[in-house]
């Protein structure tokens, strides 16, 4: 249900809603008039008439980015106990996007050793055989839903195996995963079963460590519990799951609808590598990052923040600035100075940005390899993108090919 929009004055006279329709669809031409109407930080409403700011020019978004010292995660830092943040901004206590100083930097330092000693190889491996598991399932049927059976459920493999889960209970976490993302009616029973297979996990490589991501992190994370370790791997399984199954989502989309990248499918790797940083730019799959809170009165685009105040920062409108965008239609393959993975402090851990694009690639080349004549299975103007303040994704995407044979094991 969308909410009416409040009777807001002074600094928020105008304000854009952002929610609806218009901000789940295409945004462009939005950006653009929010650019021309009030400039690089826009005054806004969240979906229940709570005022903001939504910050869109490059060069202030990355600063509000990279200055944790003014623009907190932590909402207390500016607001007394009994503050209540914004249903809209999804603030959860101790969770670790809404860490601020050294725990978080501990934590998170935590995950980007662990992450570190990843085997992009072996990696990309493992991303090939479960690509085919994947396809083997719905490959000899000729059509399939693509973000449900294989952009979704991909990134969660491939995770779940890096952290050391056995194959037998990779696809039960997929699912769960999808259902809380989902907000299904049984979200909470899929995070209880989440929540015990992590701890199962934990209590079997705290007795007999191995080569794995959870082996390191129990080695790493000496100052958590146990339950904010499985926490911090909700948070990592989480974004990788939707940012990476949108990422791949949105870059097919962009391979099957562009004649300039479906005249040269043929030619694979260049190709694919392209669509995923134009995707990058122009269709980011995070729209924008958690909120932040102003810790004092500041200056930032003209406008005066007041103390307190809530600052989205909108990684898709910085990243279409006119000052750093660069030309659609040229070569943008070479430049990655885009906001897509933030920056600073809070933005997405070193070397999760990599691990993610090898995924990505692997997923989608590995399905142009298996399905080389895959299509749309419905007109480009009726695929329905997600009514989310924080993600760019498609609803669902439905395509049709040629089935192919698969082999039966043995």
């Amino acid at each position: 249900m969308t909410a009416p929009e409040p009777e807001i004055g002074g600094a928020h006279s105008g304000a854009v809603p952002l929610y609806g329709p218009r901000f789940a669809g295409g945004t462009e031409e939005l950006y653009r008039e929010m650019r021309r109407d009030h400039g690089p930080v826009v005054p806004v409403l969240l979906e229940g008439g709570d005022p903001a700011w939504l910050v869109i020019g490059y060069r202030e978004a990355h600063r509000v980015l990279t200055d944790g010292r003014l623009f907190a995660r932590e909402p207390y830092r500016s607001h007394g106990p009994d503050y209540v943040p914004p249903q809209a901004v999804g603030y959860t206590p101790g969770m670790l996007m809404f860490l601020d100083g050294p725990v978080h930097a501990r934590r998170v330092g935590a995950i980007t050793a662990a992450l570190a000693e990843v085997d992009q190889f072996g990696l990309q491996a493992d991303c090939e055989r479960f690509a085919d598991r994947l396809i083997d399932a719905f490959a000899a049927g000729g059509e399939v839903e693509l973000m449900e059976q294989y952009a979704y459920r991909m990134p969660v493999l491939v995770m779940g195996g890096v952290l050391g889960l056995p194959d037998s209970e990779l696809m039960g976490v997929a699912q769960d995963m999808k259902t809380m993302s989902d907000g299904r009616e049984d979200a909470i029973d899929a995070f209880g079963r989440f929540f015990a297979t992590m701890a199962r996990l934990i209590e079997i490589k705290r007795a007999q460590p191995g080569l794995d991501v959870m082996s390191r992190l129990l080695g790493l994370a000496t100052d958590v519990t146990d339950d904010e370790l499985i926490q911090d791997i909700l948070v990592v399984i989480y974004g990788s799951q939707e940012n990476t199954a949108h990422w791949i989502g949105n870059t097919l989309r962009l391979l099957l609808t562009d004649d300039r990248f479906a005249l040269t499918l043929a030619g694979g790797r260049r190709s694919v590598g392209q669509a995923l940083n134009e995707v990058l730019w122009e269709d980011t799959p995070v729209k924008t990052s958690p909120g932040r809170w102003a810790t004092r009165d500041i200056e930032l685009g003209g406008r005066i923040i007041r103390s307190g105040d809530v600052i989205i920062v909108g990684l898709a409108g910085a990243n279409a600035d006119p000052q750093v965008r660069p030309a659609v239609h040229g070569d943008s393959g070479g430049n990655h100075a885009h906001l897509a993975f933030g920056a600073g402090d809070h933005g997405c851990p070193h070397p999760a940005p990599e691990l993610a694009e090898v995924m990505a690639q692997t997923a989608i080349e590995v399905l142009l390899d298996r399905l080389p004549d895959i299509r749309l299975a419905v007109p480009e103007d009726e695929l329905e993108w997600r009514p989310a303040l924080h993600l760019r994704g498609l609803s669902a995407l439905p395509v049709r090919f040629t089935p192919a044979y698969v082999a039966e094991d043995g």
